[in-house]
């Protein structure tokens, strides 16, 4: 395979009727995962995730073994910079196979008033597993 500049590495893949299924189930997870977040729900937002967990953050590589690792206090020091809802603003399919999809997600942290605190443009990957789908892998 010869990669120019212009030509991207990996071909966008087309979704075939058969992975249809998973990018809903994977959609549905970001979307409960949504929720949760928004109720500061730490165990339900751990519900949805697989373990290990791998986040990569910047350049660094960090895996959860179980559930648990968020700080108790991680929604206490997010309400104080002014946040009080997540909304997700874009769910793009990158690539799909009948058990991984992987995603493009594009979500805003918001005040009351809904005013945008930041942006935020992440990759993520929401995996079939254990016969349940959940979230594998996020990287910002």
């Amino acid at each position: 395979m010869t990669i120019s500049n212009d030509q991207p590495f990996v071909q966008l893949a087309a979704h075939a009727e058969g992975d249809a299924y998973a990018v809903e189930k994977a959609i549905d997870c970001i979307e409960t995962f949504t929720v949760r977040f928004n109720s500061m729900d730490l165990a339900g937002m751990d519900a949805l995730l697989h373990f290990p967990h791998v986040i990569l953050s910047g350049g660094k590589l960090v895996v959860w073994e179980g559930p648990g690792q968020h700080a108790a206090t991680f929604f206490d020091e997010l309400t104080m910079t002014g946040w009080h809802q997540t909304t997700y603003r874009r769910k793009q399919v990158i690539l799909a196979t009948p058990t991984k999809v992987h995603l493009l997600v594009e979500y805003s942290r918001e005040n009351s008033r809904g005013n945008v605190l930041s942006n935020h443009h992440n990759l993520w990957i929401v995996t079939f597993d254990d016969e349940r789908w959940g979230i594998k892998l996020r990287s910002y």
